[in-house]
C-alpha cells in the first residue's frame, strides 16, 4: 500500500465529529454562487479552538449548539400543526387497534386495547403528553380519529366532553392501494389512519372527509324514521307470507290486512273445496297477530311524529323556534304544505339531508349521491352512472317523490322540465331522467325548506 494511501486513511481516522451541529441553509432567494459549488472552493477549517466546515450551499458549525435564525436562514423545523400527538383506533368487535405518533419517535405506535376501553385510551395520551412536557414541549394537544361506523358517536362525545379533538372521518374518503388484490389488516388500517390525520391536520383536506356528527337531540329525532322503515318492511313481509301460503292452497283474494281477517279463516275454503289444515290455520293466525302488531306500532309511530310537529305549530311565535328541534319541526311543517309531500316525505328530507349545513347546490346534489360520476381519461369519456354516495334510503325514497311531483304539481317547472325532455321517450329514458329530476327536486325542497323559496309554479295549501 502506498504512503499517499496511508496518509488519506490517517486523514480520515483523525477528521473531527461535530455533535450538535446546526445548518445555515442558503436563502432559495437570493442568486446561486456557481463559484462557490467549484471542488477548489471548499474551505475546511481544522483548528483546536474552531471547527468549520464551510460549502457554497450551507455552514456547518460545532460550536453553537442552537440554531441562530437570521436573515438568508431557513429553518429545517416543521413548521406547528395545532397538536403534538395523532392517534388512530381501528375499531372491530373484540378489541381495538390504537395507533399514535409524537414527535418524539419517527414511526407509529401500535397499542392493543379491549373493545370500549377508553381508560386505557386515556392514558395512553397522558403517557404520551409526560414525555412530551418532559423533553420541553409546552401543553401539548391531541387530536383523535376514528372511522364512522357501527360503532356511533359515543366515542366522539366522551372525548370532546374530555377537550380533546376528535376527528370522524368517512371511511370511503381514505385513500388506499389500487391494485387488485391489497393487503389488510387493523395495523395498516391504523397506521394508515394516523398519517391521514396527520396530513389532513397540516392542511391537505382532500386527503379525508370529515363526517359533521349529529347533537344527541338530532340523533334521537331519527329513531322514529328508521324504526318506522323496518315496521314497514315487517308489515310486508308478514303480508306476503300469508298470501304465499293461501295462494298454495289455490286462495287468491285474502286480505290480511283487513280488521276481520282472522273471522274470515274458519269459512275458507281450499281451492280444491276442503278448509284450512289446521297446522296451516295455527300458522296464518300467529303471521295475523304478528301483523297487527306491526300494524299497531306503525300507528304509535306516525303518531309521535305528527305530534313533534303539531307541538311546534302551536308554539309557533314563541322563543322555542329558536332551538334546534323546533326549527326542524317547522321545517317539516312547511315542506308538507307543498301539494304531493306527505309528512314521511318531510320528515325523511329534514331527518336525513336537511339538519346538515350544506352551503350551496352543489353539496346538496354531491351529498346525495344524485349527481354524475364520469370517467375522462384522454380520447376516453363515458359515464359511470350517479355516484351513490348518500344514503339508500333517501335516494329510494326521493325517486318515489319524483313520480308523484308530476302528479300532483303537473304545473311546477321542474315537471314541464321533465315532459319536454322525455316526450315519446321510452320507459327507460323516462327512468332515466327521473334520476336527473330527483336531484333537482331535492335541490328546490332544500331551497325552500331553508329560505322559503317556493319551487317556481308548485302548489303550497
Amino acid at each position: 500500500m502506498s504512503a499517499a494511501h496511508h496518509a488519506t486513511r490517517s486523514a480520515i481516522a483523525e477528521r473531527p465529529t461535530f455533535t450538535n451541529c446546526d445548518v445555515q441553509l442558503r436563502d432559495p432567494r437570493r442568486p446561486l454562487d456557481v463559484e462557490s459549488l467549484r471542488p477548489e472552493c471548499v474551505e475546511i477549517l481544522w483548528g483546536e479552538s474552531r471547527r468549520l466546515i464551510r460549502f457554497g450551499f450551507g455552514t456547518v458549525t460545532g460550536e453553537r449548539p442552537m440554531l441562530q435564525e437570521n436573515e438568508g436562514t431557513i429553518s429545517t423545523q416543521d413548521q406547528p400543526t395545532g397538536s403534538d400527538i395523532f392517534v388512530s383506533v381501528e375499531m372491530s368487535r373484540s378489541k381495538w387497534m390504537v395507533g399514535i405518533h409524537t414527535p418524539l419517535a419517527d414511526k407509529i405506535g401500535l397499542h392493543t386495547m379491549a373493545c370500549g376501553d377508553v381508560e386505557a385510551l386515556l392514558a395512553l395520551i397522558d403517557r404520551a403528553r409526560v414525555k412530551l412536557v418532559a423533553s420541553g414541549s409546552n401543553s401539548p394537544a391531541a387530536m383523535i380519529c376514528y372511522e364512522a361506523g357501527y360503532e356511533g358517536f359515543w366515542l366522539y362525545r366522551r372525548l370532546i366532553a374530555l377537550g380533546i379533538r376528535v376527528v370522524v372521518i368517512d371511511p370511503a374518503s381514505l385513500l388506499v392501494d389500487r391494485r387488485a388484490k391489497r393487503a389488510k389488516t387493523d395495523r395498516i388500517d391504523a397506521r394508515a389512519m394516523v398519517r391521514a390525520l396527520m396530513a389532513w391536520a397540516r392542511g391537505e383536506r382532500q386527503v379525508l372527509r370529515e363526517v359533521r356528527v349529529p347533537t344527541v337531540e338530532q340523533d334521537d329525532a331519527r329513531r322514529g324514521l328508521r324504526e318506522r322503515q323496518r315496521l314497514v318492511k315487517e308489515r310486508t313481509g308478514h303480508g306476503n307470507r300469508i298470501k304465499g301460503l293461501l295462494k298454495t292452497q289455490g286462495i287468491m283474494d285474502f286480505d290480511p290486512r283487513a280488521a276481520d281477517a282472522a273471522a274470515r279463516l274458519d269459512a275458507i275454503v281450499t281451492g280444491d273445496g276442503r278448509p284450512l289444515a289446521p297446522c296451516l290455520k295455527r300458522e296464518i293466525v300467529r303471521e295475523l297477530e304478528r301483523l297487527a302488531l306491526a300494524m299497531r306500532q306503525i300507528d304509535q309511530v306516525e303518531t309521535e311524529r305528527d305530534a313533534v310537529v303539531q307541538a311546534c305549530d302551536a308554539g309557533a311565535g314563541t322563543d322555542a323556534l329558536a332551538a334546534e328541534p323546533e326549527r326542524e319541526a317547522a321545517m317539516i311543517g312547511e315542506l308538507n304544505r307543498l301539494k304531493g309531500i306527505g309528512m314521511n316525505d318531510a320528515t325523511i328530507l329534514v331527518r336525513e339531508a336537511f339538519w346538515r349545513d350544506f352551503r350551496n347546490q352543489r353539496e346538496v346534489g354531491g351529498w346525495s349521491g344524485l349527481a354524475p360520476s364520469p370517467w375522462a381519461s384522454g380520447s376516453v369519456l363515458r359515464d359511470q352512472g350517479i355516484t351513490k354516495a348518500g344514503p339508500p334510503m333517501l335516494r329510494a325514497h326521493m325517486i318515489q317523490m319524483s313520480w308523484r311531483w308530476l302528479l300532483w304539481q303537473p304545473d311546477s317547472d321542474l315537471a314541464q322540465w321533465f315532459r319536454k325532455r322525455t316526450e315519446g321517450a321510452t320507459g327507460r329514458m323516462r327512468r332515466i331522467m327521473v334520476v336527473a329530476l330527483a336531484r333537482k327536486l331535492l335541490i328546490a325542497l332544500w331551497r325552500y325548506a331553508t329560505t322559503g323559496m317556493v319551487p317556481h309554479g308548485a302548489i303550497v295549501t
